[in-house]
């Protein structure tokens, strides 16, 4: 009987060394990954085509975790930060493009360039107490400012009307009185863009165009600017 009570004794001690012999991860989560979606974004200044998206995005932080192996959102619990002035982030995760405010003429500057958004996690008490980075890349961009990431494309096309008259352009997008009207629009840079005034006007840095009511213009970088005074 002494000689049970000895063994079932050393059976106890060595399942109890068996589990403290676990691995300690096995007791609390661990994050091993992590990601932000959307990973790239970019933001055009308003009044161009195509139109921009909503100047703010949702950016999320999904943390990979193992014992046991999940997925979450740790939006919330990241710690964000962004490397350039061009954006902001209003709260977790929501990043703002500084950009003219909605409806300003097309070409209204604004500011580009490329921005790093991070997202930084604690791995947890089963790590060594190590934070996981994530990076996204965002782009805000200028098409009509050439120092802009693939800027210099578009270039805008402003009219002046003075006196009773009207100036259309073809392509049609400038339909300008002196009252109002269309009179900025958006083209490729290198486009001819022909101005027809309703009778003919003074013109006014309009090349080759005395005595007519028409007037070719070719969108140079940056854009270029037309008087009509009827």
């Amino acid at each position: 009987m002494k000689r049970s009570y000895i063994g079932l004794a050393l059976g106890a001690l060595v399942a109890v060394g068996a589990l403290l012999s676990l691995p300690s991860c096995g007791h609390s989560q661990k994050l091993v990954g992590l990601t932000i979606t959307p990973t790239t974004s970019t933001f055009l200044e308003p009044g161009f085509t195509p139109p921009p998206a909503n100047p703010t995005e949702q950016y999320r932080a999904i943390g990979t975790y193992i014992h046991p192996p999940a997925t979450m959102d740790v939006t919330s619990q990241a710690t964000w930060t962004i490397d350039n002035e061009v954006a902001t982030l209003s709260s977790p995760g929501l990043f703002t493009a500084t950009l003219p405010p909605a409806g300003s003429p097309p070409g209204t500057p604004g500011p580009c360039g490329v921005a790093n958004i991070s997202a930084s996690v604690p791995e947890g008490t089963g790590g060594s107490g190590n934070v996981v980075i994530a990076v996204a890349t965002v782009t805000v961009n200028d098409p009509g400012n050439v120092l802009c990431p693939g800027g210099g494309k578009l270039g805008t096309l402003a009219v002046g009307v003075f006196g009773s008259g009207t100036v259309t352009s073809l392509p049609a997008a400038i339909n300008c009185t002196a009252t109002g009207g269309t009179c900025i629009a958006t083209y490729d840079v290198g486009a001819s863009v022909l101005l027809t005034a309703s009778s003919i006007p003074v013109w006014q840095n309009c090349p080759a165009a005395a005595g007519t009511n028409t007037c070719v213009v070719t969108i140079p970088t940056g854009g270029t600017a037309v008087s009509a005074t009827f």
